[in-house]
């Protein structure tokens, strides 16, 4: 398992940890094409659109204020949605949308990226990429536990383990699933 480290966030602002960016890029690469493509954007001007945020990230976020008033998630829903603006002022044909909520015209869709939505999607993203940092059945017990929220009892016994062994391994899992949201997670 990886040891407790600063927030990712922060990693990348500071821009001395060689992984940070990767996993970074690796965290949000599917957040990033969804919401792209929620906007109507064809899946390949959708691939180069998220390449243009990185870009953009790459170049804005050592300068980025994280404070209650400026989050994250919001900053970045507003730095997707006007790449996307700008793929239609680029003369860009307008798709046909098949969600008659779905508006890139309009300066309001930037709500469209919901909190809930992006935090379904990052830990989704997240959780995928942490399975391999966890023995089979410790991500199956926390999984399990959280997921399909079986008695920790019924877990044990079908794993082999005990009772007390599930939710340690929930533990586990549910902090490093915290520590890798850790700045990005509003």
């Amino acid at each position: 398992m990886i040891t407790t480290s600063p927030s990712l966030l922060m990693r990348l602002q500071k821009g001395k940890e060689a992984q940070a960016w990767p996993r970074f890029v690796k965290l949000y690469t599917p957040v990033l094409y969804g919401w792209v493509r929620s906007q109507g954007i064809s899946s390949d001007e959708a691939a180069d659109i998220v390449q243009e945020v990185f870009a953009l990230l790459v170049e804005k976020l050592p300068t980025f204020q994280y404070n209650r008033e400026k989050s994250f998630a919001g900053w970045l829903r507003t730095v997707t949605v006007n790449k996307c603006r700008d793929h239609y002022r680029r003369g860009k044909n307008r798709p046909v949308l098949t969600d008659p909520q779905v508006d890139p015209a309009i300066p309001d869709n930037v709500e469209q990226f919901s909190v809930d939505e992006y935090r379904r999607r990052l830990a989704r993203r997240a959780l995928e990429i942490m399975q391999s940092e966890f023995q089979p059945a410790t991500w199956k017990a926390c999984w399990q536990s959280v997921v399909t929220n079986r008695p920790a009892a019924d877990i044990a016994a079908e794993l082999g383990i005990s009772v007390n062994a599930v939710y340690v391994a929930k533990s586990r899992v549910l902090r490093r699933l915290r520590e890798e949201l850790d700045g990005i997670w509003e």
